[in-house]
């Protein structure tokens, strides 16, 4: 059993990278959004990140999940295929909850935030701790978007068209973390560009993720373990799911948009697979 990673096309790699960076730049877009825009659509950001947790769900446990125990049940046998499947899946729910507890509090980016904090927010006041609280959460982000960011390039890798649809609803839910980072620093700067270049930099940790996860495996990449990865994927995807998308949805007070656009989101990927079957 040799490794594959030296037979992967380049092709292939730049595709799941360009995808990745697609993934990482939306934070940017969540920046334009708070320096362009005068008042939060609350219902549209309660339905995007309930239809980006519908197509986390949805894809982690019918499809990434499935597809990670077939790859280890045929190399490793039933009984230890089954065990490492279920210990990999915990094992990325467990990588993306340490970095989330290391994360303090104060600087969590994942609570929501509107664009009229913009409008009442005055520039000569404390302008250190806002751009602090800006600086932390977009090195927050940055440590967060690492597993995100091999979690994208290796679906894409292994199947593209899985890949799209995963960089799409990290992308969806990388448009608020791009909020959370630009508020306060225009707050404490003034300044629309250095608000959104930081919340830009910020999603770019994404593609740095995927290069340096891409190449510290790559000699080492088999169906073993792009099985693990992928059961891993899955975890982190249904951690995100519950604990950042699911609750900021709420956050914005619209509860039962979150849930249609969760439902939404499990029903286009169902829809989706089947026609890819087809």
């Amino acid at each position: 059993m040799g490794s594959i990673g030296a037979n992967i096309d380049l092709g292939s790699i730049l595709f799941a990278f360009s995808l990745t960076l697609f993934a990482g730049i939306s934070a940017g877009i969540g920046g334009l959004f708070t320096t362009f825009c005068r008042k939060t659509n609350t219902k549209f950001l309660s339905f995007i990140l309930g239809f980006s947790a519908g197509v986390m769900v949805y894809l982690s446990f019918m499809e990434i999940l499935p597809e990670a125990k077939s790859f280890l049940v045929n190399k490793l046998g039933e009984p230890a295929g089954l065990w490492v499947t279920s210990v990999a899946f915990f094992g990325g729910v467990l990588i993306i909850a340490i970095i989330d507890k290391l994360i303090p509090s104060s600087d969590n980016p994942h609570v929501s935030h509107k664009i009229e904090e913009i409008q009442s927010c005055d520039v000569n006041y404390n302008r250190k701790r806002l751009l602090r609280t800006g600086l932390f959460t977009a090195f927050a982000i940055t440590i967060h978007n690492f597993p995100e960011g091999i979690a994208s390039f290796a679906s894409a890798l292994k199947d593209p068209a899985l890949g799209i649809m995963i960089a799409i609803a990290i992308a969806i839910h990388n448009i608020p973390e791009g909020m959370a980072v630009s508020i306060p620093v225009f707050c404490a700067t003034g300044s629309k560009k250095k608000a959104f270049l930081l919340s830009l930099a910020s999603g770019l940790s994404e593609p740095l993720g995927a290069l340096v996860g891409f190449l510290i495996l790559k000699p080492f990449l088999n169906d073993i373990v792009f099985g693990i990865l992928f059961a891993a994927v899955a975890g982190i995807m249904v951690y995100i799911s519950f604990d950042e998308l699911l609750p900021m949805a709420e956050e914005y007070g619209e509860h039962h948009l979150a849930i249609l656009g969760l439902m939404v989101g499990m029903a286009l990927m169902a829809i989706s697979l089947i026609l890819l079957i087809i």
